[in-house]
């Protein structure tokens, strides 16, 4: 007996739409896309989803709506997962009601615990983690999830609202990020991040797993610098050299918006968040001497997926 289900993670800057045909304990991946909503843009740090925020989440979701009605998928078996800028904004019911109006998805808003558990089940089911603890680290527009873990048990998780649109907006005051910004965006974490230093501390992980948005876009840029060609489609577990994070991040912080633009692999959609995104994740391998990054392709939306399947 076979089953349709969609999974779709409202991100704070992407929106995600995952098909599925479920037959018996096999699972085919029918449609996927990403598509930029930038729900974030202009008023994540007021707590408000602003009126041109709506129109961009409605025009994404109505093409969403689309897909689910050519697919068939059932009404109750379209699960759709608000993240930071959701949960965070005053106006979230109205926003969710003016989805579900205008497009009958009906949105569930998930708190950065339950967002941080996912993301783990997520990595989990598409790399391999192995027995040693590992930092997994998911950069989003609103909120980063850090969860330490390995492929058994999750060991420590927490949400911290410090995502890169919040950061954009905070410190990238112009284009190239000015070095007193940066310092003071380095000060900023530093004092943010003081649980994850004693998490560290205590569960000593030896290597990150980064999943989703800029670690994405750094396989990419590594792809096009070493084979001049995109990553496998297929592939969700990808290794990626500190030399190679170096590498990439000393030409995104030294570009304006156009210079990045024209690094092999950037996309449109990442090219000015990945620059805060970058010096967290610097500051993270950094602070913490970490020597190995590892990236999972897969994250909340496949994390929601095996969690139903029960993996």
């Amino acid at each position: 007996m076979s089953s349709r289900l969609a999974i779709i993670d409202l991100g704070t800057n992407t929106f995600h739409l995952l098909i599925v045909e479920q037959n018996g304990s096999s699972v085919t991946t029918l449609f996927r896309e990403s598509r930029p909503a930038r729900i974030g843009l202009g008023g994540i740090n007021k707590r408000i989803i602003t009126e041109e925020a709506i129109e961009r989440a409605l025009e994404v979701l109505q093409f969403f709506r689309e897909q689910l009605n050519a697919f068939s998928v059932p009404q109750d078996k379209v699960l759709a997962f608000g993240t930071s800028a959701i949960r965070n904004a005053d106006n979230k019911d109205q926003f969710c009601e003016t989805i579900f109006e205008q497009t009958a998805i009906p949105v569930t808003v998930i708190d950065g615990n339950q967002e941080a558990e996912y993301i783990y089940k997520g990595v989990r089911y598409g790399t391999k983690l192995g027995s040693a603890p590992s930092l997994i680290m998911d950069i989003g527009g609103g909120s980063v999830e850090f969860i330490i873990g390995n492929e058994d048990q999750i060991f420590w998780k927490q949400s911290f609202e410090i995502g890169g649109q919040r950061l954009m907006e905070k410190y990238m005051t112009s284009d190239p990020l000015p070095e007193g910004n940066k310092k003071k965006l380095y000060n900023y974490l530093d004092d943010q991040l003081i649980p994850l230093a004693n998490a560290i501390h205590q569960y000593a992980p030896q290597k990150i797993v980064g999943s989703s948005g800029t670690f994405d876009t750094l396989v990419d840029i590594d792809f096009q610098h070493r084979t001049g060609q995109w990553p496998p489609k297929a592939q969700t577990d990808f290794s990626l050299s500190p030399e190679e994070f170096y590498r990439a991040y000393e030409l995104i912080l030294a570009g304006n918006h156009d210079e990045r633009m024209n690094i092999p692999g950037m996309i449109p959609l990442r090219v000015d968040m990945i620059v805060v995104a970058m010096c967290l994740v610097d500051f993270v391998l950094r602070r913490h001497q970490i020597r190995e990054i590892q990236v999972s392709s897969y994250a909340l939306k496949e994390g929601v997926l095996a969690s139903l399947l029960g993996n």
